[in-house]
């Protein structure tokens, strides 16, 4: 199963975190508490953990279209709700 990773520097990575969780909760699985999270879409799985100066994301999928779609959902929203800090994304492949 291919998977992603990125680490995403902020000091409200809880507060991220648990924005994109709340909002992905209305279509979508989702558990989650202020320092770790998993969001269940029908195309591939998320996780996260926050910390005091980052967001560590992980996306999995069955296949790499799938994969790259999952990456893209999560990435856009915390993207949007996150504009003011501009955050940079560099996935690399999960170990």
């Amino acid at each position: 199963m291919p998977s992603t990773t990125a680490n995403v520097s902020t000091p409200k990575a809880s507060r991220y975190m648990q924005q994109l969780c709340k909002h992905f909760a209305h279509k979508v699985p989702v558990t989650f508490d202020t320092e770790t999270a998993s969001v269940n879409f029908p195309f591939g799985d998320c996780r996260m953990w926050a910390d005091e100066t980052s967001l560590r994301i992980e996306c999995s999928s069955a296949d790499n279209p799938a994969l790259q779609r999952t990456r893209a959902v999560v990435q856009e929203h915390f993207e949007r709700f996150a504009w003011r800090e501009e955050p940079a994304f560099n996935w690399s492949p999960a170990c």
